[in-house]
């Protein structure tokens, strides 16, 4: 068993902190702004709607990657993804990975990047990614994974050994 962490790329910090003081800003200057909000009634939700945003997409945080004998664990917030590892075909670095990807269902970046994405070089796919510059494509028979670990040859190492 070994575990990897997840770092933070760029552009993951930038729009998470971005959102972050969005949110903040946004509880505060609700009050500030809610008599001149039309119709009234729409100001509680625009105050907290950010705010619900971020706190929504963070259980999806991703905190590390652990390879097992039998399977990949994506360890989340409160939660743990498990790829089984007996389907597993090939694992392959490939920094950026993601680079024009259509996001179908998902996170875009608050946190992580999560969801279901599909681009022409890989297909549909299941993203898990914290930076998209380290990434491992995994691909089982029947689905693609993308993950992001902090040192990705040596994950592909330990997934082949």
């Amino acid at each position: 068993m070994k575990t990897y962490q997840a770092p933070w790329g760029k552009p993951l910090v930038i729009c998470s902190v971005i959102l972050v003081a969005l949110s903040v800003v946004s509880i505060f200057a609700g009050d500030a702004v809610r008599s001149h909000a039309t119709p009234a009634f729409l100001a509680p939700f625009a105050q907290w709607l950010l705010p619900l945003i971020v706190l929504g997409c963070m259980p999806f945080m991703i905190r590390s990657y652990e390879i097992t004998d039998d399977a990949i664990l994506i360890h989340r917030l409160f939660a743990t993804t498990r790829l089984d590892r007996s389907g597993l075909k090939s694992a392959v670095v490939i920094p950026q990975a993601m680079r024009k990807s259509l996001r179908i269902c998902g996170n875009g970046g608050v946190f992580s990047f999560t969801g279901w994405y599909w681009s022409k070089t890989l297909g549909s796919y299941r993203a898990f990614v914290t930076d998209q510059n380290r990434t491992v494509v995994l691909r089982f028979e029947k689905r693609t994974v993308v993950v992001s670990p902090d040192e990705p040859e040596e994950f592909v190492k330990e997934l082949s050994a």
